[in-house]
């Protein structure tokens, strides 16, 4: 196999036409084979892997420097780097990252994991590559999907004044996760219909040059009135009005052709932008035919293309579906917005059922925010449904859009909390702090389905301001249902009436306090376990009565510790009640990387039996019942 040759650029670059044609195919097979055992990124990985390979001919890696845009399709990049026995362990705990890592290789020049940023990335680097007075390329890679994201045009608009070599590659598949909507992705439709502009230049250009004496000036001449030529051919020409050199369209699964236009681009003294036509999930017919579905799977039949795992029902993202057309059945006001997430966030089914009241926004986090302001503001009820990482993105718009003017904004929060695989930038673990901080936001996190049910109506029908509501990935916690207490604004729920130490969780933790106190029961702990509901506002009367009733109060929650829940609970009671004692049960100050989320918690003390284990060293009188059965002692412990 020539893919076994490979151990880095070196070996690429010794190719013949007919070897390249083949290590594209065997790197296909090779990218089929591996996530399908481990899962990960396969449709957007399968459509840049001549791509790819053009990159590594036509420029001189790691010294010159290639930014992926999210990075979800760098695997080819990874193992022509010598990554390739890697894979084995891709997107698991210690192993290869999904994602480019600086820290992992030299070959991976910036870590990206969120859409839209790379032109920013590279025309910062191309910036201080010349005023460090250094001489290598700059090349962002960007999807036609991340084109919807505001960034990406500050980003262009400032790299036109930009007077040294910097090379975006446009990656147009006509796809992000879901298929692209907007403006932009209808002018790149255009452009493709007209791709026969570069067969008119060249057939002009070559005929021109054939006259004697006056035919070389003459294609000079039109090469200078390029532009006027392409906005005959090409309505709009959008890149160029901008300043950035356009080039293209180029097939991008023709190797020969990329690696000329890559060379022509790198010869420029500006920015220039090469527009490449691929299709997503090429060489495999279930992803070709579904590719959103082959954008991020896990692990599946080669054969079949159907998920091995039987699927998880009912999910968090189910639950909030189903009940979102539910109480929209009754409420006209209700509007759902998603930034080009409408399948993983679940509201498919709303816009099949109410498609005039659906808003895809493509990714473009700030302008969801700030739409649904608008709309709130003219009598609407809007959902935003958003991954808790992706929100992060909108901060700004929150604050200032939304709280500053108390309009009725629902943010449902999915993945929040450990979400695994894709590593520290779609841990969900920020949303308590940077929400909690905001005037005028609320947030909720609900212990199970039910109460997610509950707490989307509370929202939606009874509530007038900005709430957030926080769930994780996965299955649906279906314990605990028969504690159902009415949703009643900042007040939690008293679970169990214990002694002595009483938990405090919120949210996914809830089910994980519960396991503490039946793992403790057999030791003669009778533990309380309260619900915590809201996070903001906290309830502070039930606060107030555990701190009056308890020796040890311990609040869990699945959020770095700074700015989160237990912080405000620990500041109350330190205040009213410092005889009582506190301990926070949270994540630590630092990003969670890759790996099953079963695992991490585990890694990160958040399983049930580490906690104990930490309780045991903070509670002496916790630390001396290990083991013990419930007998006379638990009077005295008491």
């Amino acid at each position: 196999m020539i893919l076994e040759r490979i151990e880095g650029p070196w070996d690429v670059k010794e190719l013949n036409a007919e070897e390249l044609k083949t290590l594209a195919a065997e790197i296909r097979q090779f990218l089929i084979e591996k996530i399908s055992v481990t899962g990960g990124h396969l449709a957007s990985n399968l459509g840049v892997v001549e791509l790819t390979i053009a990159l590594y001919l036509a420029f001189d890696l790691p010294r010159d420097k290639v930014i992926w845009d999210v990075g979800h399709q760098s695997y080819t990049h990874k193992i022509l780097s010598g990554r390739r026995a890697m894979f084995d362990d891709l997107r698991q705990f210690g192993g290869l990252s999904g994602f480019p890592k600086r820290a992992e290789s030299p070959y991976d020049a910036f870590d990206t994991g969120h859409s839209s940023t790379s032109i920013s990335a590279g025309l910062g680097m191309a910036q201080g590559r010349d005023l460090m007075g250094e001489n290598y390329a700059v090349v962002s890679v960007i999807g036609d999907g991340a084109l919807t994201g505001g960034m990406a045009y500050e980003a262009l608009n400032n790299a036109a004044h930009l007077k040294k070599n910097f090379i975006i590659v446009l990656n147009d598949n006509n796809m992000s996760i879901s298929e692209n909507v907007g403006g932009m992705s209808r002018y790149l439709n255009g452009i493709r219909s007209g791709a026969g502009y570069n067969e008119l230049k060249k057939q002009v250009s070559g005929t021109l040059s054939k006259i004697p004496v006056i035919g070389e000036s003459l294609v000079d001449k039109i090469s200078r009135t390029k532009n006027s030529i392409k906005q005959l051919v090409i309505p709009g020409m959008l890149f160029e009005n901008m300043g950035v050199t356009y080039l293209g369209p180029v097939d991008g699964h023709n190797i020969k052709e990329l690696v000329k236009i890559f060379r022509e681009a790198r010869r420029m003294d500006h920015a220039v932008l090469v527009h490449v036509l691929t299709k997503k999930g090429k060489g495999y017919a279930p992803a070709e035919k579904n590719p959103s579905r082959f954008h991020g799977v896990e692990p599946f039949d080669v054969t079949t293309g159907k998920t091995l795992s039987e699927k998880i029902y009912p999910s968090y993202t189910d639950v909030f579906s189903k009940e979102l057309c539910r109480i929209a059945d009754n409420n006209p006001r209700i509007v759902a917005v998603t930034a080009a997430m409408p399948d993983g966030t679940g509201l498919k089914a709303f816009a099949k059922r109410y498609p005039e009241r659906f808003f895809d926004v493509g990714i473009a986090e700030q302008h969801a925010v700030t739409s649904s302001a608008g709309m709130a503001a003219a009598g609407m009820k809007p959902v935003v449904a958003v991954y808790s990482s992706f929100l992060q993105r909108g901060f700004d718009q929150i604050l200032h859009d939304v709280c500053i003017q108390n309009l009725p904004v629902v943010f449902a929060l999915d993945r929040a909390g450990l979400v695994g695989s894709d590593g520290e930038t779609h841990q969900g673990i920020f949303d308590l702090s940077f929400l909690t901080c905001i005037p005028n936001m609320s947030v909720m996190a609900p212990k199970n389905l039910w109460e997610l049910r509950q707490e989307l109506d509370f929202a939606l029908n009874e509530y007038e301001g900005p709430i957030a509501i926080r769930y994780p990935r996965g299955q649906a916690y279906r314990g605990l249902r028969d504690f159902a207490q009415p949703i009643e604004y900042g007040r939690g729920e008293l679970i169990h009436a214990g002694s002595e130490i009483a938990l405090l969780a919120v949210g996914s933790m809830v089910s994980t306090a519960e396991h503490i106190c039946n793992k403790l029961q057999p030791e003669g702990w009778d533990c309380t376990l309260a619900n915590g509901r809201f996070i903001k506002p906290v309830d502070l009367e039930l606060v107030e009565t555990l701190a009056q009733e308890h020796k040890l109060i311990v609040t869990l929650e699945e959020n770095v510790l700074q700015g989160g829940f237990g912080l405000d609970v620990t500041a109350y009671v330190h205040q009213h009640h410092p005889e009582v004692r506190v301990l926070n049960i949270a994540l630590p100050d630092a990003y969670v990387e890759h790996g099953n989320v079963s695992l991490l918690r585990e890694t990160l003390k958040l399983d049930s039996d580490s906690i104990i284990r930490t309780m045991r060293a903070f509670y002496p009188g916790l630390a001396g019942t290990e083991g013990k059965t419930p007998d006379t002692d638990t009077e005295q412990q008491g």
